[in-house]
């Protein structure tokens, strides 16, 4: 094929984005899974906790954290040309939560990041999504020294609704990260679809 006009194709390609969220707890490894997925260097607003963030702050279980993130995180991913996947991490504090609403504009779908340490923490992100009808999956990211549960276990252990997915992941291997974002994409395409036809009918 001449070379001017493949460009040209490249060029007259619709350029689609989707619109993911990675929300859950505080310390659960959201910008970690950003980072390691994103083909550009992510966009992060960490700022180093302080000793009076850390009254307010539980630290159970990730006692060795210091930084957290204060309003996103971002990061991008070429599925392929005119498809492209960008996505923004949530604050895991609740006094930040009022950023959630802004951040779930136009989205796609959500990967609530689970750590079994501190499971309690996903019920924010669950409710959250669950009531705004943004489909969602649950990915458990495993930390060194945690017990495994079955995907069964949790899912009932957070009540979520039929079909939603309960994947394992590790964050900061950018092939399972990518394998959560895959899945993800599935889910929020099955949810919607359904949506169409019931409104169709």
């Amino acid at each position: 094929m001449d070379s001017a006009l493949s460009d040209t194709r490249v060029r007259d390609t619709p350029v689609l984005a989707l619109k993911i969220l990675v929300a859950g707890g505080f310390g659960v490894g959201k910008t970690t899974l950003v980072g390691s997925v994103s083909e550009i260097r992510p966009l992060r607003t960490e700022e180093q906790l302080t000793a009076a963030g850390r009254g307010v702050d539980d630290l159970g279980g990730v006692e060795q954290k210091n930084t957290t993130t204060v309003a996103m995180d971002f990061g991008r991913i070429t599925i392929r040309d005119g498809l492209s996947v960008y996505l923004f991490g949530t604050p895991g504090q609740d006094r930040f939560w009022f950023l959630w609403d802004e951040l779930a504009q136009g989205a796609l779908g959500a990967v609530v990041l689970a750590d079994t340490r501190r499971l309690t923490d996903c019920f924010p992100a669950v409710d959250f999504f669950e009531h705004r009808g943004i489909p969602f999956v649950v990915a458990v990211n495993r930390f060194a020294g945690t017990r495994d549960f079955r995907p069964e276990e949790v899912a009932r252990a957070l009540d979520l609704e039929a079909g939603t997915p309960v994947l394992v992941c590790d964050a900061r291997q950018r092939s399972s990260g990518k394998g959560v974002l895959i899945d993800l994409v599935e889910h929020a395409g099955r949810v919607h679809a359904a949506r169409l036809i019931a409104e169709v009918g």
